[in-house]
């Protein structure tokens, strides 16, 4: 072997990737990052058995249907409005968030129609529902009905609910489930909106889904 043809080992070219490709590459990377290029999250209730028509009745006593809200996204709570303490907060809650998230984005806000779906029909009559909703602004609509129609509604919805007795025949509770419904524009569940925690939690789930 010649060894003096082949070059000391420290002069030998190194292949390099051209520093200038790297660089392209980095970029083009980080401008996908910041596009939202790649795959959009999935909504976690999707493809959920929840939801369905319905018909319930409003606070003028008129008929209301899940369909007459077609094309909007719609939030829903189940709850009653003799509830002391959980309901009155979790409906402020979803409320406060609704009205931030129409401060920042009034035309995406303009297609969400906020919905209180009792559960406790035999005391809550149309005024009543009516009355319970306008104290936390004239866009929440509070629905009530027979009882079985709200069972029905209930069960569409996996709400669980049960009369907890009290001293005397109007004087009870109403054991029920917790949550805040999302659902989109054909009427199919989207998320759970963070109802237990505040308004900007609200909002901020608002904003990631409403489009």
């Amino acid at each position: 072997m010649n060894l003096r043809a082949m070059p000391p080992r420290s002069a030998r070219p190194l292949r390099r990737r051209p520093i200038f490709l790297t660089l392209a590459s980095a970029l083009a990377f980080a401008l996908s990052a910041c596009s939202g290029s790649g795959p959009a999250e999935r909504p976690p209730l999707e493809g959920a058995a929840i939801g369905g028509d319905f018909t319930l009745v409003g606070k003028d006593g008129r008929p209301v249907r899940y369909a007459d809200f077609a094309g909007k996204y719609r939030v829903i709570y189940f709850g009653y409005t003799f509830c002391p303490d959980v309901c009155p907060l979790d409906v402020q809650h979803l409320m406060q968030g609704y009205h931030a998230f129409a401060r920042t984005s009034p035309e995406l806000a303009a297609k969400v129609v906020p919905l209180f779906i009792t559960i406790d029909p035999a005391r809550d009559t149309p005024e009543a529902v009516g009355r319970f909703a306008a104290n936390f602004g004239p866009e929440l609509v509070g629905l009530t009905g027979t009882p079985a129609q709200i069972a029905a509604v209930a069960k569409s919805f996996a709400v669980y609910y049960q009369k907890r007795e009290g001293s005397a025949p109007d004087a009870y509770l109403m054991d029920h489930s917790r949550a805040g419904y999302l659902m989109g524009p054909d009427g199919k569940p989207i998320a759970l909106l963070p109802a237990e925690k505040d308004g900007p939690a609200v909002a901020a789930e608002l904003a990631k889904w409403v489009r």
